[in-house]
């Protein structure tokens, strides 16, 4: 199975493992698993750690590359990804989380997430 994580699990898993919820843990550690990165997570990293974010430090190069380093997956977003944006309800406003989810309807894959509000979205979006 594809698996997507949103930004925080992702940096989680990349930096701090010992923050990911358990559920994630098994998953993530799970090799018949395909994990994947968006380009949209990279993008958000480099964009909030340009405004100085705490929970945003990391080099989006660095990460990247760790990322691909440990067989993850890109996934770039696509105008299919902007245009599923317009079906999806308002119950996030973050930008970067609704393209997430967006990516994981038309791709058919699952988004993790530990962030509750993007747990709403149900279907692809799984809550660890």
């Amino acid at each position: 199975m594809k698996l997507l994580l949103d930004t925080h699990l992702l940096l989680w898993a990349a930096g701090a493992p010992e923050r990911l919820p358990p559920a994630a843990r098994a998953l993530l550690g799970d090799p018949a698993h395909v994990l994947l990165f968006s380009a949209a997570s990279v993008w958000e990293v480099a964009i909030k750690r340009g405004l100085g974010r705490d929970d945003f430090r990391v080099d989006p190069r660095l990460l990247r590359r760790g990322l691909l380093d440990s067989q993850y997956q890109e996934l770039p977003v696509t105008s299919a990804h902007a245009v599923a944006l317009e079906t999806l309800p308002p119950i996030h406003k973050d930008p970067f989380d609704r393209i997430l989810v967006a990516q994981s309807l038309v791709e058919g894959i699952a988004l993790l997430t530990a962030d509750p509000v993007l747990a709403r979205y149900g279907g692809t979006v799984q809550p660890v």
